[in-house]
């Protein structure tokens, strides 16, 4: 319908051009229609057979196109010659330079469609590579017009599903080293609770305080392991509410220190702030909390006996805290990875254990606030996080 309607317009215009420009009598105005008319519907019939023979390939589409449009404006000369009562010779000469033009327009087609057949034979051979799944494969095609910006779609699209591979093989990675993780740290209080039931129920414990103590730590230390998955699930999905309020850092700062003096004074460690004035952000002040406290416990963990911990709290650009120790810090190699859960090189996995949520947790409460959070390589670990000014 779309063609049909392309030649009624064609043919209207020309009549138009052709009444402007010759102003032709009623015999010839009838007489050009006749000619017209007659190519339109040649071109129309031609059109129609083209459509259905050339589909089975490209090159034949493009010299099929070409050969008919130069035969439909042969074939209107030839008509409109003849209607003008041209001499033999002359009309000879019309019908001889119309084969000299389609000679050229067949060479001129061959050769264009060759291009373009070898590209699009690229992008094809190049799609099917990755169906069988090849990830490194280009098309190589380099061009301006639709059959480019078809390639170029087919290179980023390769890209990207390279990417997206490579991203579920990580996630998926992470999966089981969380899920093997889970299982250790699960298995060693299971397993210390199983052995004190076990021996109670005997009746082969003589004082079972001991015992019933162990259990308690045990259930604890399962408790907070627990309760830190529960965190960091709510922190991952996006559905932590966090009850913003004016908060001091430096404040927050000096009760972390005092809440963990008692465990660093056990290993000989002191913990020194370093706070000049009030730094004050918007924020949840028991996340908030949760942070330094996180923070100043795996720096414990790293420190050794007789250590140094300090913590600076700045006001800057940003809110800055930054937490230091003197332990062997963090590997370059797994340092980008510090922040992960149940990374097995992350810092939180030091003495006394831990569950390898620490810097997780850390990492998620701080960008849940809109801030950020970074570590060194060290010698000395470093760890600083930079938060929004009030």
């Amino acid at each position: 319908m779309r063609t049909v309607l392309g030649l009624l317009a064609v043919l209207v215009v020309a009549l138009l051009v052709a009444e402007a420009t010759m102003q032709p009598t009623a015999g010839e105005r009838a007489q050009l229609l006749v000619v017209f008319g007659l190519s339109a519907i040649a071109a129309a019939i031609l059109g129609a057979v083209m459509r259905r023979s050339t589909r089975r390939s490209l090159r034949s589409s493009v010299l099929g196109t070409a050969l008919a449009a130069v035969v439909v404006a042969g074939t209107t000369v030839a008509l409109s010659a003849g209607s003008m009562f041209l001499s033999g010779h002359d009309l000879r000469l019309v019908l001889v330079a119309l084969a000299l033009g389609v000679g050229l327009a067949i060479v001129l087609a061959t050769g264009l469609s060759d291009a373009l057949v070898d590209d699009l034979r690229s992008v094809t051979r190049t799609a099917w590579r990755v169906g069988q799944g090849r990830r490194d494969e280009t098309t190589g095609v380099d061009r301006p017009d639709e059959v480019g910006q078809l390639a170029a779609a087919i290179d980023t699209m390769v890209d990207r599903l390279a990417e997206t591979e490579a991203e579920q093989e990580r996630v998926a990675t992470a999966r089981r080293d969380f899920l093997v993780s889970v299982g250790h740290d699960l298995r060693a209080p299971l397993t210390s609770l199983r052995a004190a039931v076990e021996a109670l129920r005997d009746g082969v414990v003589d004082d079972p305080s001991d015992y019933l103590r162990t259990m308690a730590h045990e259930v604890e230390l399962l408790g907070s392991l627990v309760d830190d998955l529960f965190l960091l699930a709510r922190i991952e999905s996006g559905g932590l509410d966090l009850a913003r309020e004016r908060i001091d850092l430096a404040e927050l700062g000096h009760e972390a220190v005092e809440a963990v003096t008692p465990l660093a004074r056990n290993d000989g460690i002191s913990v020194h702030l370093d706070a000049d004035r009030a730094v004050f952000v918007d924020g949840s002040a028991r996340e908030l909390r949760r942070v330094l406290r996180n923070l100043l416990t795996n720096a414990i963990r790293h420190s050794p006996d007789g250590g140094v911990v300090t913590v600076e709290v700045a006001n800057g650009a940003t809110a800055s805290v930054v937490v230091r120790d003197e332990g062997p810090g963090f590997d370059a190699d797994l340092l980008e990875r510090a922040f992960e859960p149940f990374r097995r090189g992350d810092p939180a996995r030091g003495r006394e254990g831990g569950a390898g949520l620490g810097l997780a947790i850390v990492k998620g409460l701080v960008e849940a606030h809109g801030g950020s959070v970074a570590a060194t390589v060290g010698p000395g670990g470093r760890v600083r996080v930079d938060l929004p000014l009030a």
